[in-house]
């Protein structure tokens, strides 16, 4: 294993005063209906308000920015189930940065446009994340590209730690932290921040269990492989990422695995509560809640919608299961 230098509060801090020139807070509203379901004071978290629909933007944007000018001139390359590939794409446009993002095959359409879109050349290779990412780590090194992984990054960690940070700015006496852990970049960022303001926050992950990679991982404290089946494409890691989990190993409290079936109806829940596009990933900390249960009860809780990046198949499925 690499050894390396962990983000700290301090490095999210400096994330947020490179971001804030270009990234605005998103909101965090509390929602009656929620709060019923879960007998908790509820706020949701929403990430999908980013420029690209999800959380992943604060890293892109913080890393990008900070590249040295040789970097800059090599260009950079990542491989992405959709949402890290519209980070990195959306803050190389931002500074003039050439970018080249690989995907899988059968890739969210929706993230696949967005990346073309923002000015990144498209690469699909591969039947999940991984293979995407071995053909990005292949083209990295034949074509010199500076590789940006969408977990062991340090300045992408620090970067999306100001969600958690804007939150408790928010809401102080926030409880419990719930984030969806797909590599788990999202929740380590969350644990940096909630631990070093407050070690009494209680920060919880959430992950499908047909995609249970990240969770064997931190409760086994080695990296785990395993299968990804899951239908939620921003939580379908087959293959942990090392710094997250080193992160997650020290002060995640607790990680929940929720079925597909249990994210569905999640979705169609948030979707239906909030008046908001959310995507699969981005209802899955509703699925752990409701999981958790009575562990909720009148605490304070914030649940992060990580992104809302929904094809219109995917939303039709989810809401047509409902009505069934």
């Amino acid at each position: 294993m690499m050894e390396w230098q962990l983000p700290t509060l301090a490095d999210v801090l400096e994330a947020r005063r490179r971001i804030s020139a270009h990234l605005r807070p998103t909101p965090l509203y509390g929602y009656p209906s929620i709060n019923e379901l879960l007998g908790a004071e509820v706020v949701v978290k929403h990430e999908n308000h980013q420029p690209v629909g999800a959380f992943k933007v604060r890293g892109g944007v913080n890393l990008i920015s900070q590249l040295s000018p040789e970097e800059r001139q090599r260009g950079v390359i990542a491989a992405s189930t959709g949402n890290h590939g519209q980070s990195i794409a959306y803050a190389a446009r931002l500074f003039g940065v050439r970018a080249t993002i690989c995907v899988p095959e059968d890739a969210n359409p929706v993230k696949a446009a967005s990346i073309r879109g923002l000015g990144a050349g498209l690469v699909f290779r591969g039947r999940d994340f991984d293979e995407a990412r071995e053909h990005a780590e292949e083209l990295a090194r034949e074509h010199g590209y500076r590789y940006v992984h969408s977990g062991n990054e340090p300045l992408l960690i620090a970067g999306v730690g100001t969600e958690t940070l804007e939150i408790l700015e928010e809401q102080p006496e926030t409880d419990v932290i719930v984030v969806p852990i797909g590599g788990g970049s999202g929740a380590a960022g969350a644990c940096i921040v909630a631990k070093t303001i407050n070690p009494s926050i209680r920060v919880v992950g959430a992950q499908s269990d047909a995609a249970p990679a990240a969770f064997r991982s931190w409760r086994e404290r080695r990296l785990v492989e395993d299968r990804t089946k899951t239908f939620a494409e921003g939580l379908a890691t087959r293959t942990p990422f090392e710094l997250p989990q080193r992160i997650l190993w020290r002060w995640l409290d607790d990680f929940v695995l929720v079925s597909d079936d249990e994210i569905r109806a999640a979705q169609a829940l948030m979707i239906e509560a909030t008046r908001n596009l959310i995507e699969a990933a981005g209802a899955a900390p509703l699925a752990a809640a409701l999981r958790l249960g009575d562990q909720l009860a009148s605490k304070r809780v914030a649940l992060i919608a990580s992104g809302g990046n929904v094809t219109r198949a995917q939303l039709l499925e989810v809401l047509g299961e409902e009505r069934k």
